[in-house]
């Protein structure tokens, strides 16, 4: 999900926060803020040091950490053994995993959102956050995954 103009970029709310920004960190940054999948750290660090090959793993690893510490970006682990991050969105949405190719698909239903309400309400709960992942495979035959 796309920030707009208007937003912050990932540096600049790094620098609100008082973070001090290396070139690699602000390389790091904008990899991250340039990715349209949810990348791990080692495809994180592919990226990075494309564009400085002075950036080590561990830099890319202490910079996740720092970043996620600083609530500026989140981790998912998607059940296929890797940490995978993200900026933090601009608005709530889910995610179906086709756990054959690993493609990670963000998606909202406005009706998944209000059936968890309820369930919530049911249990003598007010729901503050969640965090909904499905695990798919392809329909044999669908048009839609066919390349």
């Amino acid at each position: 999900m796309n920030r707009s103009q208007t937003d912050p970029t990932l540096e600049e709310a790094c620098v609100s926060k008082g973070m001090r920004m290396t070139d690699q960190r602000r390389i790091i940054a904008q990899v991250i803020e340039q990715a349209a999948d949810h990348p791990d750290v080692e495809e994180l660090y592919r990226r990075a040091s494309a564009i400085d090959a002075r950036i080590s793993l561990s830099t890319v690893y202490r910079t996740v950490n720092l970043f996620e510490e600083a609530g500026l970006v989140t981790k998912h682990d998607f059940k296929d053994g890797r940490a995978r991050f993200e900026l933090i969105p601009d608005e709530h949405h889910d995610h179906l995993i086709d756990i054959r190719s690993g493609t990670v698909i963000e998606f909202r239903n406005e009706e998944i959102e209000a059936i968890q309400e309820v369930i919530a309400k049911r249990l003598g709960y007010r729901l503050v956050d969640h965090r909904l992942e499905l695990y798919a495979v392809p329909i044999e035959g669908s048009d839609r995954h066919k390349k």
